[in-house]
């Protein structure tokens, strides 16, 4: 079994429209730890020895937060100035995160389609998201593929907030469980839509973490 730590980034959670339900799954899942930043830090005084434990105890890691300007919110970017700090994330003697996972959890304004070489923003959200995915790797950890819900805005009216919320259920159970095919998660530009439905057997394997 694996230890998953949600890291909920949400300035404004009360008109959030998706993330509030995101973080209510992961914090009823059983083996997931929910650290709401925003409430555990309102004038950004992180305590950093108190979030490297965090991390210590912990096999997986979730950035869970909407997508602001192509990045997270302000004050994951400042965890992680001071929190992944040489000699502890990375660096000769940094090893404390090595071999554990990193996924970002995020939903979205803009529709799916505007996020491919053909939409408006000429890029996958997986290539916006690169520093993140460069941070895991200077770490030592496994960066998994975003999953995004697209849309978020129009999402509840739409009837696709539910559905989406149980693929959450689902991926933060294989995680916990050790059954998600790491490998595969990896490789897909986007997992969510390979959570669930006809799609969900190629990514939750019955042989373990890989």
């Amino acid at each position: 079994m694996s230890h998953v730590l949600v890291l909920f980034a949400h300035p404004r959670a009360d008109r959030s429209e998706v993330n509030t339900h995101l973080a209510r799954v992961a914090r009823e899942t059983p083996g997931v730890t929910l650290v709401d930043l925003y409430a555990e830090y309102p004038r950004f005084d992180i305590d950093v020895d108190a979030e490297q434990r965090r991390l210590v105890e912990h096999d997986v890691i979730v950035f869970q937060h909407p997508v602001y300007w192509y990045s997270s919110p302000a004050l994951l970017k400042e965890w992680q100035d001071l929190v992944l700090e040489y000699g502890f994330a990375y660096g000769t003697e940094g090893t404390a995160l090595r071999g554990k996972t990193l996924i970002s959890v995020v939903s979205a304004g803009a529709p799916s389609h505007v996020y491919t070489e053909q939409g408006s923003y000429n890029m996958s959200l997986r290539r916006f998201f690169a520093p993140f995915e460069y941070t895991a790797q200077l770490c030592g950890m496994r960066y998994l593929s975003p999953f995004v819900l697209f849309g978020a805005g129009h999402s509840v009216e739409e009837g696709r907030l539910g559905p989406h919320l149980e693929r959450y259920r689902q991926l933060l159970e294989a995680l916990v469980e050790e059954r998600l095919d790491l490998d595969l998660a990896e490789r897909v530009d986007c997992l969510a839509t390979h959570l669930g439905g006809e799609t969900s057997g190629g990514i939750q394997g019955s042989g373990g973490m890989r």
